[in-house]
C-alpha cells in the first residue's frame, strides 16, 4: 500500500510541474522585456505497481464437479446399453447386452445354457461304445463384436467361462460293452454311467456372422465359430459294485471269466472317454434377434 501511495504522489508532482510549465515566460534582452506564452506539454505516465494482487493465487480449485461428471458419464453408458439380444444355439439358450464403443465396435456380455444335448444328436460314440448324453450348460461370456466393413458382416472374439455338466450313459450292444478291444458281458458289469467336464476354466472363442437391421430398432443375426474348451476329464462308475470277476466273449462267442471287476471295466471306459475329447473344440452356431435402443 505504501508503494501505491508513493506512486500516486509522484504522479501528482509531475502534474503540478506540467501546470507550472504552462505559465508565461519573461525574457529580458537589452533592457527590453518580452513575454512568451509557453504551450503546456501533457506527459502521460502509467503507474505500474510492483506487485499485482491475485485473489486466486494459492487457491486449490474444487474439481469434484469434473470427477463426478466423468463418473456419471461412465455409469450412464453402463446402464444405457446400445442393444439387447436373445439367442439360441450350441452354447444353449440365452441373451446378451451390448454397449457401443464406436460405430463399428460393440462390447457384449451374455449368458447361454440349458440342456442342449439334442443339438448334438443326443449321443456320441467313444471308440466302440455308444453313449447317451444329458447336459446342463452354463456359458457366461464377454466379447467384442466388430463390423470391419461397416455393413452386415461381423467378426467376434472373446472369453467364455464354461460350467457345463455332461452326463453319459453307455449303451450295450448285443449284450456286451466293447471296450479296449474286449467284449465285456453287460450283465456282469451292470450299467456304466459317468460325467465329463472340460478342463479349461476360460475358453477363448471366435465367430463370424451377419447382423442385418430389419428396422431402425429391430434386427436379426446369425453366427458360426468355435470355442476351445480343452481336454476332458471323465468319471465312470459301474452299477455292479461287487468284487466279482466279469466275463468277456471269446472269438467263438463263449463267456470267459477274467480277473477284472466291473470297476476295472469302468476305468477302461473313462480312459476311452478322455481320449475322445468330446467337444474339445465346441462348435458355435447360433441365431437370434436384436433390439437396438
Amino acid at each position: 500500500m505504501k508503494l501505491i501511495k508513493l506512486t500516486a504522489i509522484s504522479a501528482a508532482v509531475l502534474a503540478s510541474t506540467a501546470a507550472l510549465a504552462a505559465e508565461p515566460v519573461v525574457v529580458v534582452d537589452d533592457n527590453t522585456a518580452v513575454a512568451y506564452e509557453a504551450e503546456p506539454v501533457a506527459v502521460a505516465y502509467e503507474a505500474e505497481p510492483a506487485y499485482a494482487y491475485n485473489a486466486d493465487a494459492g487457491v486449490v480449485r474444487n474439481t469434484t464437479g469434473a470427477v463426478v461428471g466423468g463418473t456419471k458419464t461412465f455409469f450412464q453408458t453402463a446402464i444405457n446399453p446400445a442393444a439387447v439380444s436373445a439367442e439360441v444355439g450350441t452354447l444353449g439358450y440365452g441373451a446378451n447386452i451390448a454397449w457401443g464403443l464406436n460405430e463399428n465396435t460393440e462390447l457384449q456380455a451374455g449368458w447361454a445354457g440349458g440342456d442342449v444335448a439334442d443339438l448334438f444328436g443326443g449321443d456320441f460314440d467313444a471308440n466302440d461304445v455308444n453313449y447317451d448324453v444329458d447336459s446342463d450348460f452354463s456359458n457366461p461370456y464377454l466379447g467384442v463384436q466388430l463390423r470391419p466393413t461397416g455393413n452386415w458382416f461381423t467378426m467376434g472374439a472373446g472369453i467364455i467361462v464354461p460350467d457345463n455338466d455332461i452326463d453319459v450313459t453307455a449303451n450295450p450292444e448285443g449284450g456286451v460293452y466293447k471296450i479296449n478291444g474286449a467284449e465285456y458281458d453287460a450283465d456282469d458289469v451292470g450299467s456304466l454311467q459317468g460325467t465329463m467336464e472340460h478342463r479349461n476354466k476360460l475358453a477363448p472363442y471366435a465367430t463370424i456372422g451377419f447382423r442385418p437391421n430389419i428396422t431402425n430398432n429391430f434386427g436379426l443375426f446369425g453366427e458360426i465359430g468355435a470355442a476351445y474348451m480343452g481336454k476332458t476329464d471323465a468319471t465312470v462308475t459301474a452299477s455292479n459294485t461287487s468284487n466279482n470277476f466279469v466275463s468277456i466273449k471269446d472269438g467263438a462267442g463263449n463267456n470267459v471269466v477274467t480277473t477284472q471287476t466291473a470297476e476295472d471295466v469302468a476305468r477302461l471306459a473313462e480312459n476311452e472317454l478322455e481320449d475322445k475329447d468330446y467337444l474339445e473344440w465346441m462348435p458355435i452356431v447360433k441365431v437370434g434377434a436384436t433390439y437396438r435402443f
